[in-house]
């Protein structure tokens, strides 16, 4: 394997985006788009980042002894600080300024990542809105969602209800059976279409707004859906005056180190990844 941060592919070359890709995000709040990576990149990349989130992860729990939570995927955060080479993979320009170019922004500065891999016989990760957990004053938020490996419905890919972001925060529902119940619900009673990303290919990838609401299935396959996630908001926004639940607290105290309340969203974790030459 490649172990050296400085002979890695270079992910800074554009992804060019059409505008009407660029209308359809803003309108359904999430878009797939093929081949973000290419299949020479994610073939470097994809083994270095699973390297490193076998090497963190804490999770030793069988399945079966989990709650909701655990069952739907092991779950490694800001992998970018521990290892320069998964670093480059998340600090890489190409993807930031799909995040800026998509939500119509200048700048995209890194909240943090997460690699979330669902093993198999992992269960169905609940309906949630990821705007739950983010104690940021603004609705310029972002995730990009791309497989290492390929992966289908089987393995449990993105569900979206289209639309949904534009009902703003829903409400204080972390990852449960509670949010399951609650948002499968609203989202029947509003009529929302559901977007099922389907079968991806590695290197293919969602992105979705922080209020839209979306689910994954279980894997039922005998292989491990293997994710990196990357998540991106608006440079220039600021932290909420008053975070207003325990876990919005949590995440300022942990990916906002040493931010107050009202102030701008800029720590030594939040980079600038792309602002617009």
């Amino acid at each position: 394997m490649i172990t050296s941060a400085e002979t890695l592919p270079d992910l800074s070359s554009p992804y060019p985006l059409r505008q009407e890709q660029i209308e359809a995000y803003q309108r359904d709040g999430h878009i797939l788009l093929r081949g973000v990576c290419s299949p020479e990149e994610i073939a470097v990349y994809g083994p270095i980042i699973r390297e490193a989130a076998y090497r963190y992860n804490t999770q030793n729990l069988p399945i079966e002894q989990r709650d909701t939570y655990g069952k739907a995927f092991l779950q490694i955060m800001n992998l970018w600080v521990r290892d320069e080479r998964v670093r480059k993979y998340v600090l890489a320009r190409r993807f930031a300024r799909i995040a800026a170019e998509l939500m119509g922004v200048e700048g995209v500065r890194l909240y943090h990542d997460q690699a979330l891999f669902k093993e198999a016989g992992g269960g169905p990760t609940p309906w949630h809105q990821d705007f739950y957990y983010w104690p940021l004053d603004t609705e310029k938020t972002i995730t990009m969602w791309m497989p290492l490996v390929d992966a289908d419905e089987t393995m449990g890919t993105m569900t979206f209800a289209s639309g949904s972001h534009t009902q703003g925060f829903l409400g204080h529902f972390e990852i449960s059976d509670t949010s399951e119940e609650y948002f499968r619900n609203f989202v029947a009673e509003h009529g929302f279409p559901l977007t099922s990303a389907g079968a991806m290919k590695a290197g293919d990838a969602t992105f979705h707004a922080g209020a839209t609401l979306h689910s994954a299935p279980g894997n039922k396959s005998d292989r491990v859906r293997e994710v990196m996630t990357i998540i991106y908001f608006a440079d220039g926004v600021r932290v909420m005056e008053k975070p207003d639940n325990k876990n919005r607290w949590l995440d300022l105290e942990t990916w906002l180190p040493g931010v107050k309340p009202g102030e701008l969203a800029v720590s030594e974790l939040n980079p600038l990844v792309y602002r617009k030459e």
